[in-house]
């Protein structure tokens, strides 16, 4: 019998016998158990699965990369080196410039898509198509990142001057008289790493469209005609009402985007591979890992994607916490 075949069965077949013995099992303990007991030992043997995936998938892993990263690279027989990794990482020219061109996917993808959310949401809440608005401007994140990466070296796809031009946005270009850009090859001006950070913002911003229309659903719109009873205009409403009601809301989609731009890979990977200027720290890790063959640094570079994550995280969790406390 087909190996492939053996195993599917032992998937569809033992993981449910596990779990219907394990559930047996765990209430036989607890039966067993007296009353006091049983109310401290039951809700630890339900959640046992959980944790214990979690601590197999996720913190033994995150331990084991952190130990990586003080060794060398031979991966047979790892040395020792100390801080040796992290010390390459702050002093190499390839890991700084790809630091700071997530520093640029932070600043710029995260104001550019927070920006346009915010803008295209209040605009469209009044049209009368408003849903289908939405829906087009949600469409593209329900794309892979590859498949937009796909259709935007299509958009971007430079020929020299003098040629015919295939990519759309030089064929526009070119037919008012000006010349092809290498919208994918220029590393002057990081004008490459602006290009990738243009189809992230055309990805994403219908995700912040949709969290910011949802909040501003939510404001009394009593108190909006009560401040324009009083003669505000519409844009003294927006400014003193609508966004500092709008402020907790933009906060989290803000935090969102800012992890989202520090793990940015598939769009850079798959449009330039960090060429031209355009490497960020994600990708390093990977050329690190596979291309060179360095599991220290690589690791050493995850610890730092990492720990720049983080407080980011916390902050966004205790957000979260804070509004349902409040509600």
């Amino acid at each position: 019998m087909d190996a492939r075949l053996v195993a599917a069965m032992e998937v569809v077949i033992g993981v449910p016998v596990v779990l219907v013995g394990y559930i047996w099992g765990s209430e036989w303990l607890v039966a067993v158990l007296s009353a006091r007991w049983r109310r401290v030992v039951r809700p630890w043997l339900w959640l046992a699965p959980a944790l214990g995936f979690l601590g197999f998938f996720l913190i033994y892993p995150t331990v084991l990369t952190v130990i990586r990263s003080l060794q060398g690279k031979d991966s047979l027989h790892p040395k020792f080196v100390g801080l040796t990794n992290y010390r390459w990482f702050f002093t190499n020219s390839d890991a700084l410039g790809a630091l700071l061109n997530n520093v640029l996917w932070l600043v710029f993808f995260t104001g550019f898509t927070v920006g346009m959310g915010l803008l295209v949401a209040v605009l469209v809440d009044r049209v009368r198509f408003e849903s289908l608005a939405k829906s087009i401007i949600f469409l593209p994140l329900a794309i892979s990142m590859v498949a937009a990466s796909v259709i935007w070296k299509f958009m971007y796809d430079y020929k020299p001057a003098g040629t015919a031009q295939t990519g759309t946005l030089n064929a526009l270009i070119g037919s008012v008289g000006l010349g092809p850009v290498g919208w994918l090859q220029s590393p002057g001006f990081r004008l490459s790493t602006f290009a990738l950070i243009a189809v992230m913002v055309w990805m994403w911003t219908g995700f912040a469209m949709v969290i910011i229309s949802a909040a501003l659903k939510g404001i009394d719109p009593g108190l909006l005609e009560a401040a324009r009873m009083d003669g505000a205009n519409e844009w003294e409403v927006f400014r003193k009402i609508t966004l500092p009601l709008l402020g907790p809301t933009l906060t989290v989609v803000s935090t969102t985007m800012v992890i989202t731009s520090l793990k940015t890979f598939d769009i850079v990977y798959t449009l330039t591979n960090g060429n031209y200027s355009t490497d960020v720290v994600a990708n390093l890790m990977v050329k690190e890992m596979f291309t060179f063959g360095d599991f220290g640094r690589a690791s050493a570079v995850a610890v730092i994607l990492l720990l720049a994550i983080l407080p980011i995280m916390g902050f966004n969790i205790r957000k979260f916490r804070s509004q349902e406390s409040m509600s």
